[in-house]
């Protein structure tokens, strides 16, 4: 099949390099020229696992990149969308980009095509996008609309996408299902997984194709991510209960996530989720909801969790620390979450910005993240940067973890305890396990679970310090 993917941004890059992986022509469409020289010379902009390997394995033969969007229209059967659709002030998407789209390709059209949106949209949107490219003069006849959400989780897309769950085409006609169908047969007649170079992943068994409306499409994507936020926060409020009456969140999601209609995925407390999905989404859905009169008051609740989640952890910083001002704090992480680059609605970074705005001077490392990270945080001075986690820490007076990075669950904790001015470490992930960071003479705060308590380590005043902050 001859595709084309309209924006190189996360979605649309590891769409187009699976795609040219299952054995389809694809020509990759961005307006940023500067991007779309350095895809050219294959130089990837994200840090994503696989993804380089991908796109070097296809690039000039099945995968191709453009600035052209007419000619790769032309080019091609297929046509996704795939750019970006942030919030606007009052909450609700964003969908200007789609729009653009929308008229480029009703001037470019050059006999049927199916348009595919894939990006994160509220229902009604392909309705919205059929009736913008008729009025930019496309012939109702030359295109169909379908829905084929995305599922992808950053750090690991390049698996979710060639190993999803499901994969959901929402269409209503049978020539965009059978040419939906058409694309993903590899994944879903097991086909890819028999393949000797193919990418491995957790299971070979065909992957699940779910047909639905597209209306019914769009609206999963958003019930999606709105129910996992909400889990997401629901745990979080669990551990805040557990840390008043002395309970353990480890042993209550254990005991919580054995069940299996419940399931563990998601049953992890820490600092509240950010990133370019959970935030925006669940807002537009709020306010799709209440475009159509109802007030869907569980996802106001789910987002006031989240914003609380951050205070309660700077409120964690203020209790072990007494005061900010003056306080030079290692931070670990700067990611959204581990595994990608990606900062935009980081908690980690509102959090090292509280930081700073109260007189504290933060040195932070992360393996990704760091070149924007700094774009983001330029305007404050009292914000540097270290090439790893024990330059970070060296000197510091307590270290913060902010990201669950997982070589951060390799520290030596040790030589950590030898660099910190004061016996501390702030978890805000859970990551490290209590009974390793007391052995190594460290106070451990930590999420959903009472602050731990150094073991004396020599002659030092760990254990004297560890009852003064306790109290």
């Amino acid at each position: 099949m001859k595709i084309a993917v309209i924006g190189a941004g996360y979605v649309g890059l590891v769409s187009a390099a699976c795609f040219a992986e299952l054995g389809h022509e694809v020509i990759t469409v961005d307006n940023d020229l500067e991007k779309v020289n350095l895809l050219i010379s294959g130089h990837i902009p994200i840090h994503e696992n696989l993804l380089p390997e991908l796109v070097h394995r296809h690039l000039g033969t099945r995968l191709h990149f453009s600035g052209d969007i007419r000619s790769a229209v032309h080019a091609s059967d297929v046509v996704f969308i795939t750019v970006g659709t942030p919030p606007s002030s009052n909450g609700e998407a964003d969908l200007s980009y789609v729009e653009g789209v929308a008229c480029e390709l009703a001037r470019s059209l050059n006999g049927r095509k199916v348009i595919v949106e894939k990006s994160t949209v509220p229902v009604r949107t392909c309705e919205a996008l059929q009736h913008s490219m008729v009025l930019n003069g496309a012939d109702r006849n030359s295109f169909t609309i379908a829905s084929n959400p995305e599922f992808l989780r950053e750090g690991t897309a390049v698996s979710d996408f060639l190993y999803p769950d499901r994969i959901v085409i929402g269409v209503d006609c049978n020539h965009s299902a059978e040419i939906l169908e058409a694309i993903y047969a590899p994944l879903t007649d097991g086909s890819y997984y028999k393949r000797e170079d193919a990418i491995p992943g957790p299971s070979d068994a065909p992957s699940r194709l779910i047909v639905t409306s597209v209306k019914s499409a769009e609206l999963i994507k958003h019930a999606s991510n709105a129910f996992l936020a909400m889990k997401i926060s629901f745990i979080n409020s669990v551990a805040n209960v557990c840390e008043s009456v002395g309970a353990d969140i480890r042993q209550v999601c254990e005991g919580v996530g054995a069940d299996t209609r419940i399931g563990p995925k998601f049953l992890v407390p820490g600092i509240g989720y950010g990133g370019s999905c959970f935030p925006k989404d669940v807002l537009a859905f709020r306010s799709v909801a209440r475009a159509v009169g109802y007030d869907f008051e569980l996802l106001s609740a789910v987002m006031a969790v989240n914003d609380g989640q951050k205070e309660r952890f700077m409120e964690k910083v203020r209790k072990a620390l007494w005061t900010l001002r003056g306080k030079r704090l290692a931070v670990l992480g700067l990611a959204f979450k581990g595994g990608t680059d990606d900062v935009r609605d980081s908690p980690a970074l509102g959090i090292v910005r509280r930081l700073a705005e109260e007189g504290a001077r933060v040195v932070a490392y992360d393996p990704a993240a760091t070149e924007r990270a700094a774009a983001q945080l330029s305007d404050l001075p009292t914000v540097t940067f270290a090439k790893s986690a024990y330059e970070a820490c060296d000197g510091s007076d307590a270290l913060l973890i902010l990201t669950e990075w997982q070589e951060f669950r390799k520290l030596n904790l040790k030589l950590v305890r030898e660099m910190l001015r004061l016996p501390l470490i702030i978890d805000g992930r859970n990551l490290l396990p209590a009974e390793e960071v007391e052995a190594a003479g460290l106070v451990y705060y930590s999420v959903g679970r009472q602050a731990s308590l150094a073991q004396p380590a020599g002659g030092d005043n760990t254990k004297a310090f560890a009852a003064s902050t306790s109290s």
